[in-house]
């Protein structure tokens, strides 16, 4: 190997001096200069990795080599170590190189850029010389199956099926996306890093291609430069913004798109706008009345969520979001009519809930200044990011798969760590401008945590650095990404990963064993209950002395464990029996699948007889709703002495169990009440219980219910 290696380095060292000989420059005078010793490529990495730390290079102003030794002495020797030298150094001439070039202007416009942070993704898989091979016979492979498949028409609609046939040798995965893409917040968030690989890769999944990614950047620039114009005059005196107030996103501008609210019986057509610390509603169409403002960043008991709509209160259409807090006497509902779906609605639940949590988690840790500017960020960050996969892919995403890390944390398995770990990250952020400086000095700390996001957003110029108290000339590597190592933050996301899979693969077996239609799923529940059923049912029969000689059997081994006191071991033998069961089967079982759950389906039925089975069904509910407050309404009668006679009768019953409670032993009682409820149908009790029973039906019957008025809600509701 290393012989192979001292072939193949000499050979890519002559072909770049070949290249050097023929490279000119014209400087300001025109005169032609060559420099063949300037930047030469390092031996030990791969040819595309050599490229990406030339073009690294070029943008630090400083060669290969015054990288190299710079990485030698800033980084520790355990990241320098053979197997994983390469690419640490490419990681380290990433993060450098990503920092400056991100304090460009319109960086993202920059199709160089782009493609620069695309290339690092695949460099970082194929970092050394030892990879070049492989990286070689990948991409002959590829194009071996390429020629396999029908090539058809490059001119699709959607660009990511375009992108698989078009750029099919340059793909990257999902480890190289997640280690390069977060280095710039703008592009990914660690937290979400691995959800947004998933999510560009749908249609091409495991691999990212270049196409798909390009567009996404594209996407993210035009978002930024939306929120930029978003500002104008108009919209400033209208919303009355704070001095650190950003606008996020705008609807309800379009005719064809409006935004209704819906406050009682009272409608209005609006604009909707959503800051980093609000929710405004301003009425009217192209001309606009005072905003009405509604907070999120106080603690009000507030509650967003999805809701039903529709004209004068009827509650039709699922397009609404729903806003109730201690501020507002009523809920105010926001309806996103649209044709088809409920995209919108759905989008601007996400993105107020983001902001609502965002306060909630600022709270939650008492952070101050610059801690709370950078939590902003990440959901302002977030914010953007899914707002440019929505109206780049039109793909819709669920709660495990969201692109807002503070709402990612609300459905996620163990999201909470996520919480805990990232504030702690965040309270290690300097307050004040002079504790900042210090991290710009050479000497400073590399794990010291700078504001990434709260920066991202600063150089795209959508906040100034005097609202942040905070200058843009600290160094850092990478943001929240460190050089051949992870975070704890990191770590805590990708632990988590491992169990979202298992969330998801187990709602995905909820999914397919859903069933429509009551009959069937009654069907279902009752095969599911037959082994209680059948418990159930043989109870049933020796209680009802059917057979004698079984039923005094178990009434006397019964009574016997009550009166030694074994009864309270039978619930804990119970547990111990199935754990047991299930230990048993699962090494018994290993290798063995679970058979189908069979259940014979109901005869079909039509929309009609669906209707009627539905009506008969909420019949019922009423009726057992009607007999429960019927029952309510007796023993409140009974407690106000409205019957006196059947009081006093229940007086003294109660005053005779407590008695017996405070006297007997608790196994006696027991007892008392076992034979009590079993031996009602024995031959020589049946006679006396039935006429017992009677009495206790004509006794309660007699008894009058409370009386109950119903009142109207006063109606005071303002047009």
């Amino acid at each position: 190997m290393e012989k192979e290696n001292a072939e193949i380095a000499p050979r890519s060292d002559n072909l770049w001096l070949l290249k050097s000989i023929f490279t000119r420059r014209i400087n300001a005078d025109g005169d032609a200069k060559t420099s063949p010793n300037k930047n030469l490529p390092i031996s030990f990495l791969s040819p595309h990795a050599n490229s990406v730390v030339s073009r690294c290079s070029k943008i630090l102003g400083k060669s290969n080599k015054e990288l190299q030794d710079e990485f030698d002495v800033e980084l520790p020797d355990i990241l320098k170590q053979p197997p994983f030298y390469a690419r640490n150094f490419l990681e380290f001439c990433s993060y450098k190189a990503l920092y400056l070039a991100t304090k460009r202007p319109n960086y993202l416009n920059d199709k160089e850029f782009r493609q620069l942070t695309f290339d690092m993704m695949i460099a970082w898989e194929f970092p050394g010389i030892d990879n070049d091979l492989i990286d070689k016979e990948t991409s002959s492979r590829s194009n071996q199956d390429g020629e396999g498949e029908d090539s058809g028409s490059l001119f699709y609609s959607n660009s990511t099926k375009m992108a698989v046939q078009v750029d099919d040798k340059k793909t990257v995965g999902p480890e190289a996306f997640a280690r390069i893409a977060p280095a710039s917040l703008v592009i990914a968030d660690i937290s979400t890093v691995h959800n947004l690989f998933d999510v560009l890769t749908s249609s091409s999944s495991p691999r990212l291609h270049f196409l798909i990614y390009d567009k996404y950047l594209r996407s993210i620039e035009k978002v930024t430069k939306f929120v930029q114009s978003a500002v104008g005059p108009q919209v400033i005196t209208n919303l009355s913004l704070a001095e650190d107030e950003i606008i996020i996103d705008i609807d309800g501008t379009i005719p064809t798109q409006p935004v209704l609210q819906h406050i009682g019986m009272s409608t209005w057509l609006g604009r909707l706008t959503l800051t980093n610390y609000a929710l405004y509603f301003e009425p009217g169409i192209g001309l606009y009345d005072k905003a009405v403002r509604y907070d999120l960043a106080l603690e009000m008991k507030q509650v967003i969520k999805p809701e039903l709509t529709g004209p004068l209160g009827a509650r039709l259409f699922d397009k609404a979001v729903m806003y109730k807090s201690t501020s507002i006497a009523e809920p105010v509902y926001l309806e996103f009519p649209e044709f088809k779906g409920s995209s919108r609605r759905d989008y601007w639940l996400d993105i107020c809930l983001e902001i609502l949590r965002a306060h909630k988690f600022i709270r939650k840790y008492n952070m101050k200044g610059n801690q709370r500017f950078e939590a902003l960020a990440r959901a302002i960050l977030g914010i953007f990011r899914f707002r440019a996969v929505r109206e780049a892919f039109c793909i819709s995403l669920s709660n495990y798969k969201t692109l807002l890390c503070f709402n990612l944390v609300e459905s996620l398995p163990g999201g909470d760590m996520i919480m805990e770990t990232l504030s702690t990250r965040l309270t290690l952020i300097s307050l004040t401008t002079r504790q900042l400086d210090a991290l710009s000095s050479p000497n400073a700390n590399r794990h010291s945590v700078y504001p990434v996001a709260l920066m991202t957003l600063i150089r795209l110029k959508i906040i100034s650095p005097k609202e942040a108290e905070l200058n843009d000339e600290a160094t850092y590597q990478g943001g929240d990404v460190c050089v051949g190592e992870s975070n704890p933050f990191e770590a805590v996301v990708k632990k988590l990963k491992k169990d979202t899979g298992m969330a998801e693969a187990a709602q995905a077996t909820v999914d397919q064993v859903k069933v429509e239609g009551i009959d069937t799923n009654l069907a279902v529940m009752k095969e599911l209950l037959f082994p209680f059923i059948k418990i159930y049912n043989r109870l049933q029969h020796l209680a009802s002395w059917a057979n004698p000689y079984k039923s005094v059997m178990f009434v006397l081994i019964s009574s016997y464990m009550i009166l030694r006191g074994w009864i309270i071991y039978m619930l804990p033998s119970i547990f111990i029996y199935l754990a047991i069961i299930m230990i048993w089967r699962c090494y018994a079982w290993k290798r063995r699948k679970l058979e189908v759950f069979k259940v014979v389906a109901p005869p079909g039925k039509n929309a009609v007889e669906q209707l009627l089975t539905l009506q008969e069904a909420i019949a019922q509910v009423e009726s057992v709703i009607q007999s429960g407050n019927i029952i309510l309404l007796k023993v409140r009668a009974l407690l106000f002495a409205v019957a006196p006679q059947a009081t006093h009768k229940l007086t003294m019953l109660l005053i005779v169990k407590g008695i017996a409670l405070a006297v007997l032993p608790v196994k006696y009682l027991m007892l008392l009440v076992f034979l009590e409820c079993f031996t009602r149908n024995m031959p020589l009790r049946k006679e006396s219980s039935e006429r017992g029973l009677r009495r206790v039906r004509e006794w309660w019957i007699r008894i009058p219910a409370a009386p109950v008025e119903l009142t109207k809600p006063d109606d005071k509701k303002s047009r």
